[in-house]
């Protein structure tokens, strides 16, 4: 179905991106256009005005900081992940972007628009719950970071308000760290039926599940024990939908045993 007729701006700077966005409730940034552009064409999605990020290169950084903080742009494809020297700090990151799709999806998809879509199925909203990750927000008004637990608010809802834009996700140092990441997709590159992220540090377990809720399902196990990340995750009442991929008692199943494989992988990953 062809796209019905949108209004289309190519701003020079992220300034005049906020100030097109803020000027009109019904525009939207457009990063890879991976999603968006198709949920238009099946008229899920509206926008009055598309603002083209494309031009917008303080958008695309990869930055690892002297204390292992990387701070990295909302228009970095995934490729990008997973050739980054940078982005390398944290391997995992790079792991699941390799995940997606095929070739051409990963040239031009993005990390933020992968996250600001906030799709159920997606794989970076739990791994960024996961890793403890934060987001920045600009608009008219200046800037606001948000925690990664509190930036996914619902299906194709998130923290950044119309008007406002993500200009960069930040994630802590992985140092004594390791993570590991496990799903169970539809297909070979489809998406995901249920996914687990896990991180395994000297402060504790933490695991996000996807899949299974509006937004990822935070779990900290007491130990990364495999009967422990289970019943930590059966504790948190998960009430998964039931669709013709999965019935919502198999997604259950799913997330205990998805958690348990991440836990354990990351456990060994420090060992």
């Amino acid at each position: 179905m062809l796209l019905r007729e949108v209004e289309y701006a190519r701003p020079a700077s992220v300034a005049d991106a906020v100030r097109l966005l803020a000027a009109d409730d019904g525009a939207r940034a457009l990063a890879g256009g991976q999603t968006l552009l198709n949920v238009m064409k099946a008229r899920a999605a509206s926008p009055d005005a598309l603002i083209d990020l494309a031009d917008l290169e303080e958008l695309r950084g990869i930055e690892l900081g002297a204390d292992g903080t990387l701070e990295l742009g909302p228009m970095v494809t995934y490729t990008q992940l997973m050739e980054s020297a940078e982005a390398r700090a944290r391997p995992i990151l790079g792991q699941v972007a390799a995940q997606i799709a095929d070739v051409q999806v990963r040239n031009r998809g993005t990390l933020g628009g992968n996250v600001c879509s906030s799709d159920p199925t997606n794989h970076f909203p739990p791994l960024m719950v996961a890793l403890g990750a934060s987001f920045t927000i600009r608009g008219a008004d200046g800037e606001r970071t948000v925690s990664a637990a509190d930036f996914f608010l619902g299906v194709y809802m998130t923290a950044v308000s119309p008007g406002e834009l993500l200009t960069k996700i930040t994630i802590p140092s992985g140092a004594g760290a390791s993570d590991a990441f496990e799903t169970v997709p539809i297909g070979r590159d489809g998406t995901c039926i249920v996914n687990a992220a896990a991180t395994v540090s000297g402060s504790g377990t933490r695991v996000a599940i996807g899949c299974v809720d509006a937004v990822p399902v935070l779990v900290e196990p007491s130990s990364s024990e495999p009967d422990v990340v289970k019943e930590a995750v059966r504790a948190a009442q998960l009430d998964p939908p039931s669709d013709v991929h999965a019935s919502a008692d198999y997604r259950r199943h799913l997330a205990e045993v998805l958690a348990a494989r991440a836990v354990e992988r990351a456990a060994k990953g420090r060992s």
